[in-house]
Order: C-alpha cells, then sequence, then structure tokens
C-alpha cells in the first residue's frame, strides 16, 4: 500500500510525475512530506544503497528542473539523502548561539558526503534566518557568521517577522500571504541574490 508523497518517492513506489502537486505558484511544484518519513531512518536503515535512494528516483528529471530539497534540521539518513542527491548545500543559519555551535558538526559532514559519496557537493552559500537588529546576540552572531565564512554568506538576511510566522498557518507562502511585509520582501531578495550567484557560475 502506498503511503504517499515523498516517503513513497523514497520507496521508489511512485515517481516525480506521479507524486508532483500544484502549487498556487505558476511553474512551482511540490511533494510533501507526510507523517511516515518520521520512521525512514529505521526503515530504510537495512536497504541497499539508502544512501542513495532520494538520487535515484530523481534521476530521470529533465537536467533543466531545478529542485529544492527542504531537510529536517537532524543530520540522519533523510538529510544523508538529499545532500548525495543534491548539486549544492544551502543553509539556513539562525542567528542564535546553539545554531552557530551547530554549524561546524554540519559542514563536517558535508565534507564527508563530498569525500566519500558525492563529488560534486557544493556549498551554495549560508544565509542568515531569524536575524533581529534590535538583539546584540543577533548581531554578534550575524557578525561571527561573516567573518569566519566571508563571502559564503548571502548579503541578504532573513528577519524576524510575524508575517513569515503567521503565512503557514493559513497554508499560504509569505509572498502570496503578505507581499508587502519585510520578510516577504527579504525573501524576494534573496531569490534574487541566488539567481545572481547561480548565474555567475556558469561558464560563459
Amino acid at each position: 500500500m502506498r503511503k504517499g508523497g515523498s516517503y513513497a518517492l523514497l520507496a521508489h513506489e511512485a515517481g516525480v510525475a506521479e507524486l508532483s502537486l500544484p502549487t498556487g505558484v505558476d511553474n512551482l511544484t511540490i511533494i510533501p512530506a507526510v507523517p511516515d518519513l518520521m520512521g525512514a531512518d529505521l526503515e530504510f536503515s537495512q536497504t541497499d544503497r539508502r544512501e542513495f535512494l532520494l538520487r535515484d528516483a530523481l534521476k530521470n528529471v529533465a537536467a533543466a528542473d531545478q529542485i529544492f530539497i527542504d531537510c529536517p534540521p537532524g543530520l540522519g539518513l533523510l538529510t544523508l539523502n538529499a545532500l548525495v542527491a543534491a548539486d549544492a548545500v544551502l543553509i539556513p543559519l539562525q542567528a542564535e548561539f546553539f545554531a552557530l555551535e551547530g554549524i561546524s558538526q554540519l559542514m563536517r559532514t558535508i565534507d564527508m558526503v563530498k569525500r566519500h559519496l558525492n563529488p560534486s557537493l557544493a556549498l551554495e552559500g549560508i544565509v542568515l534566518t531569524m536575524t533581529d537588529k534590535r538583539n546584540n546576540l543577533s548581531e554578534q552572531v550575524s557578525t561571527d557568521v561573516r567573518g569566519h565564512f566571508g563571502a559564503d554568506v548571502f548579503e541578504t538576511a532573513i528577519p524576524r517577522n510575524i508575517r513569515i510566522t503567521e503565512a503557514p498557518s493559513h497554508g499560504l507562502p509569505v509572498l502570496l500571504y503578505d507581499f508587502r511585509s519585510a520578510g516577504a520582501q527579504a525573501y524576494l531578495s534573496l531569490a534574487a541574490e541566488f539567481l545572481k550567484r547561480s548565474r555567475a557560475r556558469v561558464p560563459a
């Protein structure tokens, strides 16, 4: 029995075209997460090529299509599958002390995946999120991250914004929920910077 969503994709029970659902944004489809993913680490732990489940499931997707994989916060099998399948990693980093502590472990994991499982994996960049210019700790974390990672940190930072928090409860991305909000405008700026960086990497 198929359980649907991204679980079915990992289990190779269905393909991308069959599982993709339309959204309110033109040319954007989504394969949603499902509760069954909670047990995926254990369920797929003994599966052959368990690190390559997602890469194998995506191998027939057109090269021109852009795929964004949203990962859980832990470094379990689901995140490992995403890193093995991806061309690049975009790291959202909360401007908080403990988030800063955890990024070193994530960078070690990315390096391990690059050396052993996915040599083409690259760091797309780091995006500071939930920043607050009124908070000294938030500003200090932002300064430390930019000082350590330099140009790998996107110039755009996503501020704490009530509209971003409210949008999911209405079933909408913040750009459709409140286009004029500071949060929506920050994400627009981030998208523009992302495209600019991506185009700069493409050989002339």
